[in-house]
């Protein structure tokens, strides 16, 4: 069993579609193919959701117009047999548009991930299709009756022995069932509660959603498909000249996303790691090229620096209001009311009487953040600050880019160089 996962720039117009289609078809199933919202489907619904939540009428209506015209198109371009294909998808729209009609909860987070789940549904509709008009056999399943997990909105935790005996009923029976199924496309980023809400597993989740299914399924090999050759030193849009990483161990690979690497979700690893299964990035430009293999051999790591460049970034800074110590029943206060409002650490710096972290947060949720620190707390707060990561520093070069901007923060351990900057 070899699983897939085609992020949304590898599906994001006919072109793209077609190739991802011939991709599959190049190696022998069984395969499970995890799919991702297209192009920026994402961006659009959470456009769509933030309108959703101030009663934006006018925004809501133009952000649904450019979605359906996008995948409506879509599904016309890619062939003439896709009636069903496009009933299906009138009839899920239409649920979505449903679900607008009603009082937005207090609860954002919920909000969220019933209206920007809606991506990836769409997607692998749209893709099975195209499988399908190939002569692909080929299976849709839904996550949102696979991968269980908690109702952890926006950020769900994934319940494994549920999700394995799931998988094993839904996928592994099915390939047993039809010896000449070749593949089952489901979506990725999002799952399910026990009471049958859907969930989303955190942005960019959908390479996360390829491991879990690896782990569940034991598989051979993860391939997760990219625009770029493979996992580089640097981000190819904010520096000139990155270097590919042929290979690399879990471990490091780890630290990179952890870090805010953007080519693999910092959750992926751990449940590939505790199954040996080897993970390769490659290009769906150059599908033939070698990529990178991520597997346990640490022998290479330190072989070069690493950038991590994070912008738009939030820094808060906290301290109590009569003067005392930040003490642990301080930190476990904030990071509950951070965890409550969907903020995502990247680095704390704390002295005796603040606490610092440089994070990210959906700006809808920043207000009632702050509200809810400042009850306690003095709090001052930066947006749109940047966090430089150098990961094995020991010969690199600053970034000509960045060394006219202000250093706030600077961290330095034995393997890692970090710089909040404005």
């Amino acid at each position: 069993m070899i699983v897939f996962k085609f992020g949304g720039a590898s599906v994001k117009n006919t072109e793209a579609l077609k190739n991802a289609v011939n991709i599959t078809k190049t190696f022998e199933g069984p395969l499970v193919i995890v799919v991702s919202a297209m192009g920026k489907t994402t961006n659009s619904l959470e456009e769509l959701w933030a309108a959703y939540l101030i009663k934006d009428v006018k925004g809501v209506e133009h952000t649904l117009d450019k979605l359906y015209k996008f995948h409506a198109g879509l599904i016309a371009d890619i062939g003439n047999e896709t009636q069903r294909c496009n009933d299906v998808f009138s009839e899920s729209f239409n649920e979505l548009k449903r679900q607008l009609t009603k009082e937005p909860s207090e609860h954002k987070a919920f909000e969220y991930d019933q209206i920007v789940s809606f991506g990836e549904l769409w997607a692998t509709l749209i893709f099975s299709e195209a499988l399908k008009i190939s002569n692909v056999n080929c299976r849709w399943i839904d996550a949102r009756k696979t991968i269980r997990t908690s109702n952890h909105y926006q950020n769900a935790r994934v319940d494994w022995l549920k999700t394995k005996a799931l998988v094993n009923d839904r996928i592994i029976t099915r390939f047993k069932q039809n010896s000449s199924l070749a593949c089952i496309v489901t979506q990725g980023f999002i799952g399910h509660t026990n009471t049958g809400m859907t969930t989303t597993l955190g942005r960019e989740g959908s390479d996360f959603s390829a491991a879990i299914l690896a782990w569940a399924l034991e598989a051979k090999e993860v391939f997760i498909w990219k625009d770029v050759p493979g996992l580089l030193n640097a981000d190819p849009k904010e520096f000139d000249g990155p270097l590919k990483i042929d290979k690399i161990s879990y471990k490091e690979a780890i630290e990179l996303s952890y870090f805010g690497a953007s080519v693999i979700h910092p959750k992926t690893l751990k449940p590939l790691q505790n199954k040996n299964i080897p993970l390769r990035i490659k290009s769906f430009i150059d599908p033939e090229s070698s990529g990178t293999i991520i597997q346990s051999d640490e022998s290479s790591d330190a072989n070069q620096p690493s950038y991590i460049y994070n912008k738009n970034q939030l820094l808060i800074s906290i301290s109590p209001k009569d003067f005392s110590f930040i003490m642990e029943d301080h930190i476990s206060e904030i990071f509950n009311l951070f965890s409550k409002n969907g903020l995502k650490v990247h680095l704390m710096q704390n002295s005796a009487l603040n606490f610092s972290v440089c994070a990210n947060m959906k700006k809808a949720m920043l207000k009632n953040l702050i509200e809810e620190l400042s009850e306690n707390f003095n709090v001052k707060y930066n947006e749109n600050v940047d966090l430089l990561t150098i990961r094995q520093y020991e010969n690199h070069v600053f970034p000509e880019k960045l060394k006219k901007k202000n250093i706030l923060i600077k961290q330095r351990t034995r393997s890692t160089l970090r710089y909040v900057l404005n």
